[in-house]
Order: structure tokens, then C-alpha cells, then sequence
């Protein structure tokens, strides 16, 4: 019969959004509870001139799950290794990987020899969700490892992405 271990290693993804701390903190605690290494991990691109004067008159941009900019990445690291601290883990990276999200977690993962990857999943209902996928879904799809998906806490208004939202 197999036995339980436990994680030595866990990923989680940030991007500085409503359900990042949470995501965090459920990760930090389960790295705590297992003596395991956290890693950090956001993932980010650069906004080309055109792409960032889209961005602003509301056309959007189809990285849904990107942090645009280096400056929001440097942000939400930070602010994800502070709620890592807050709950006692061992913080063994804090990265900021320039590149499509699932991707740069899987590489991490990989990487590092995760055996946990944790990520957040909202409820997409946009036409850009139902065609191109979430960051979770892909995460789930695609990973060797064990994943944890973190939904919004009962209770809290889902932050849900309506139809009509840009792509961005």
C-alpha cells in the first residue's frame, strides 16, 4: 500500500491579483507544514509601445495571467514573499520569469523538482477563457507534479471576469 510524504519542494504562481495573497498563503502554510522549500514565481512580459497604447484605450491584450512590466513583477513578488514570511516558510527562490504563466511554472517546477504546484483559478466566463484556457487549467493539464488549485474563499464575492471585460 503507498504511503503519504511529504512535499519538499512547492511552486507557487503570483501575479499580484485579489486571489494571489491567498494562493500564497495556503503555499507558504503547506511548505511550513512540511519543512519543504517554497519557491515564488511570477511571470511577466514587456508591453511593446503599440501593446501598451492598446492597453490603454481598453482593446486589451490576449496574455490573460501575464504581469505586464517588470515593475508589477518586482511588485507582486514582493508582496508575495512578505505573506510567505508571515506564515514561517522557507523561501528558496522568489522568481520573475519573463514568459507565458503555465509555462514558466512547469519550467519551475521542473526545474526545481517540485512536488507541488500551487495556483489560483477565477472563474473566466469570457469568450478569451472558454477558447484559450486558464493558467490553472493548462498547470493541471500539463504538470508532473501534484497541483493545488486555491478558489476564492467561501464567502468572498467571486471574482468572476464578465464577458465584456478586455482581454488584458
Amino acid at each position: 500500500m503507498p504511503t503519504m510524504k511529504d512535499y519538499r519542494t512547492v511552486v507557487v504562481g503570483t501575479d499580484g491579483s485579489a486571489l494571489a495573497l491567498p494562493t500564497v498563503m495556503r503555499a507558504a502554510w503547506l511548505a511550513r507544514h512540511d519543512e519543504a522549500d517554497l519557491v515564488i514565481v511570477c511571470a511577466w512580459s514587456e508591453l511593446s509601445r503599440r501593446a501598451e497604447a492598446k492597453n490603454v484605450l481598453g482593446v486589451g491584450d490576449a496574455r490573460t495571467g501575464e504581469v505586464l512590466g517588470r515593475q508589477a513583477a518586482s511588485d507582486a513578488v514582493a508582496a508575495a514573499v512578505a505573506a510567505a514570511n508571515e506564515e514561517g516558510a522557507t523561501i528558496a527562490a522568489a522568481l520573475m520569469v519573463e514568459g507565458e504563466p503555465a509555462t514558466a511554472l512547469l519550467q519551475v517546477a521542473q526545474d526545481r523538482g517540485a512536488d507541488l504546484l500551487v495556483v489560483g483559478a477565477l472563474k473566466d466566463r469570457s469568450i478569451a477563457g472558454r477558447l484559450l484556457g486558464t493558467v490553472a487549467g493548462d498547470v493541471v493539464n500539463r504538470a508532473a507534479c501534484d497541483v493545488l488549485v486555491i478558489r476564492p474563499a467561501d464567502g468572498a464575492t467571486e471574482l468572476e471576469v464578465p464577458e465584456s471585460a478586455p482581454l488584458a
